[in-house]
């Protein structure tokens, strides 16, 4: 039997997409093998978001050289956000490759097609990414993903809720649904429903625990989806609502869409309706003329809105896009790694303050699994939660006492089942 071997990097799209890609791929007579000596395909599934993870693909494409070289009955293909419309090129530069499908297809020298979604993961996991919408129609100015991706394309919401049915069958207790602009779901179907619909729908299935999703633009986030979240009992108070700067003048060089009075109004209406919601962000230091000054708005947003994660990044030049065409990339190297390292500390501290206040409060935790002897799993608002036990704890609710903090994750002492899955093991947890 032929064996694959898929090395994915990037976001949790591509991460989504090369587990559909491996159940193709098992359908087509394959076996899967972690050791890539021993695959006669290997595929990779690119990011070219930032300059860092392109060069983690190119540099993985010239160590595959020598392979092929060994191997020349050996198989390479290249999918993902590196692979555009200008295929000529990409076989120039990578001739050892054998073959290119756009991100979230199909090898069509395999029978398959650039309509990645109708194939659902066969091997279900405690927590399932499910995409419900691809590409997006935003265009910020320093984002390749419209382009790389396409216009915004949504699922059926009955496509949807049948995959999480079947999913939920074979064991996922909580599913992560994702898009680029995951909030703009539905916009292009004919029925025009959108997320709030499709929560409220998925909220009702029979053995589904918790359901997240993500990424969300603040322009797209509307009144009926902060209901929602309110409202429906599986669906997890957390956000992740992605800000990118603290300053009007870069928000608009961005093209964002909105100011930086309009985005803390929406946070204030959101922890108003949502009680003890979680919120996180994306930040982008060193964008082209980025001031010290507009910079110094960025550090003030984040000391006053306090968020729960923050996800950093300095600007990198992305060719194609608004910003590589208009803006030259002014701001210094060691200017963006001091901003970075500011903030880091900056969000350190106040992770810790946020973390520190659940020390001795009991939350519910789903387990994903173990590690170093220890059993772990996220709370409803995403806090990463370490504990002991010597039962099989994997895909349960548990209730966890918290004894210590850190800004990246908790421990405590198990103490019981949640409420939500009540069990007896022997009159033992």
């Amino acid at each position: 039997m032929s064996r694959y071997h898929i090395w994915t990097i990037g976001c949790q799209m591509n991460k989504a997409e090369s587990e559909r890609l491996g159940c193709f791929l098992t359908r087509q007579g394959y076996q899967e093998t972690a050791d890539v000596n021993c695959a006669d395909l290997i595929i990779l599934n690119s990011c070219v978001v930032r300059q860092s993870a392109e060069n983690r693909v190119l540099n993985k494409l010239s160590d595959l050289k020598a392979a092929k070289r060994r191997r020349p009955e050996l198989t390479l293909a290249l999918t993902g956000c590196l692979v555009d419309s200008n295929l000529g090129e990409l076989r120039e530069k990578f001739p050892h490759v054998d073959h290119y499908f756009k991100a979230g297809g199909y090898p069509s020298w395999l029978g398959g097609s650039e309509a990645s979604w109708p194939i659902t993961p066969e091997r279900s996991a405690t927590t399932a990414y499910v995409p419900i919408i691809q590409g997006c129609n935003n265009f910020c100015a320093y984002c390749i993903v419209p382009y790389r991706r396409g216009r915004e394309k949504s699922r059926s919401t009955g496509e949807v809720v049948g995959e999480v049915r079947e999913l939920v069958r074979g064991g996922t207790r909580e599913v992560i649904l994702l898009g680029q602009n995951v909030n703009s779901y539905g916009h292009d179907l004919p029925a025009g429903p959108d997320l709030s619909d499709l929560l409220y729908e998925l909220n009702t299935l029979e053995g589904l625990k918790r359901i997240r999703f993500l990424t969300n633009h603040p322009k797209d986030l509307d009144t009926r989806l902060i209901k929602a979240i309110a409202t429906l009992d599986r669906v997890c108070e957390q956000l992740n609502l992605a800000v990118q700067a603290g300053s009007d003048e870069v928000l608009g060089a961005m093209r964002r869409g909105y100011t930086v009075a309009q985005y803390c109004e929406l946070v204030g209406r959101i922890r108003r309706e949502i009680p003890g919601v979680a919120l996180s962000t994306d930040i982008i230091v060193g964008f082209p003329g980025e001031t010290e000054a507009q910079f110094r708005g960025t550090v003030s947003l984040l000391s006053e809105i306090k968020f729960d994660t923050v996800h950093l990044a300095a600007y990198s030049p992305r060719q194609g896009t608004i910003a590589w065409r208009e803006f030259e990339d002014d701001i210094t190297p060691e200017v963006k790694k001091a901003r970075l390292a500011e903030l880091e500390a900056l969000q350190e501290q106040i992770a810790s303050e946020i973390n520190a206040g659940l020390r001795g409060k009991m939350v519910e935790v789903l387990v994903e699994g173990r590690k170093k002897g220890k059993w772990y799993g996220r709370t409803r608002t995403d806090k990463l939660v370490f504990f002991s036990g010597y039962s099989d704890y994997l895909g349960r609710l548990v209730m966890v006492k918290i004894s210590k903090t850190s800004p990246w994750s908790l421990q405590g002492k198990l103490e019981s089942f949640s409420v939500g899955d009540k069990e007896e093991e022997n009159g033992k947890v």
